[in-house]
């Protein structure tokens, strides 16, 4: 598929690059880098998981950019416990089959490459099949300090559905 520069686009370029430009006598704030492992790894919380579940955090929340970023993997049969986010949640699945559900709802089944979106304020979870280990990628909006609200444990009979 070939890209056709239009004039909107064109100008949404401009526009990009005039906003980029350093005011004078101003520096302009610069990228940062940073490196892969230089935050650990960190186990899941068996208050708020269910099995096996690795935290590998990717960047806090900041001033500017008030949301927070981090892979999680859950090992076969692995699961969050049900929970909320204050400003929703995109998860984007990287490896594996894994599992979500909304409260009332029905399990559905995720593959990697499948990206999903929990509004603010739904109940969910989400984890990995029984028999397969998955890892996504958690952001996560972040309201007066909090991004997320734990609940209970999700059951083996819910999980199980």
């Amino acid at each position: 598929m070939k890209f056709i520069a239009t004039a909107a686009s064109a100008a949404l370029l401009a526009s990009f690059a005039i906003n980029a430009a350093e005011p004078k006598g101003e520096p302009m704030p610069s990228q940062t880098i940073d490196r892969a492992g230089a935050q650990p790894s960190a186990k899941g919380p068996a208050e708020y998981f269910t099995g096996n579940v690795r935290v590998d955090p990717l960047f806090p929340a900041n001033e500017s950019a008030p949301y927070s970023g981090g892979y999680v993997t859950f090992e076969p049969g692995a699961r969050s416990n049900w929970h909320t986010h204050p400003t929703g949640q995109h998860l984007i699945v990287t490896h594996g089959v894994g599992r979500t559900q909304e409260w009332g709802g029905p399990i559905v089944e995720v593959r990697a490459g499948d990206h999903i979106w929990c509004p603010p304020g739904v109940k969910h979870w989400h984890g990995a099949s029984p028999t397969t280990a998955m890892t996504h990628i958690a952001l996560s909006g972040t309201r007066d300090g909090k991004n997320v609200e734990w609940m209970e444990k999700v059951t083996e009979e819910q999980y199980s559905k």
